[in-house]
């Protein structure tokens, strides 16, 4: 399926944010932590608050790197939630809240004061 999502770059404060979550879980990989956080986002019930994200740090990845073996998976699960929000699932409204699932969901992990391992990260999801 291909994805009108090519590449993303995230803000600084996200990557200050990934850098503790690294620390912390020993997951080195950037898209790792991105699929979690993304994932930890959609499972909230409010929309993300439109906000302006910056995209002014050095960490970029493409569509592929970020989704890997999961990327359908995760562009449905993006459709399916813009869908449910009521709103549009064009190119630019797919692009947007995928930033800002994102860059929430790894503000989210990142201020949780439980996430100290990997395992950690695991029972959140169960």
């Amino acid at each position: 399926m291909e994805s009108p999502i090519e590449r993303i770059r995230l803000s600084q404060t996200a990557k200050d944010q990934l850098l503790k979550l690294r620390r912390f879980t020993k997951i080195d990989q950037w898209n790792i932590l991105c699929r979690w956080a993304f994932c930890r986002s959609l499972s909230e019930k409010t929309i993300p608050s439109p906000v302006p994200i910056p995209q002014d740090s050095n960490v970029e990845l493409t569509w592929r790197v970020f989704g890997g073996e999961m990327s359908d998976i995760l562009l449905l699960a993006l459709k399916q939630r813009c869908h449910n929000d009521g709103l549009e699932t064009d190119k630019e409204t797919l692009i947007t809240q995928f930033r800002l699932h994102l860059h929430r969901g790894i503000g989210y992990l990142a201020a949780d004061p439980n996430i100290k391992k990997i395992e950690d990260l695991i029972e959140l999801a169960s």
